[in-house]
């Protein structure tokens, strides 16, 4: 990922965080994967919502409170 949108992010321009919430967004979903059963006791995954956005939330909190520093 670019330096300029973590820069961008870190400043919290919306774009630059939706930009790093995507490259994020297969590793938030494989971590929210749930397994459930059906009526019949057949296991399914399935997409845990609340847990998905509460990983998204923690990730713009992190985002917003990350510290840059510029090498010497």
């Amino acid at each position: 990922m670019p330096v300029s949108i973590i820069h961008g992010a870190v400043k919290g321009d919306a774009e630059a965080i939706n930009t790093v919430i995507n490259h994020y967004k297969g590793y938030i979903y494989n971590l929210s994967l749930r397994e459930l059963y059906d009526k019949d006791g057949c296991p399914f995954l399935c997409i845990d919502e609340e847990l998905r956005r509460r990983l998204e939330t923690k990730l713009i909190t992190k985002i917003l409170t990350f510290r840059v520093i510029q090498p010497d």
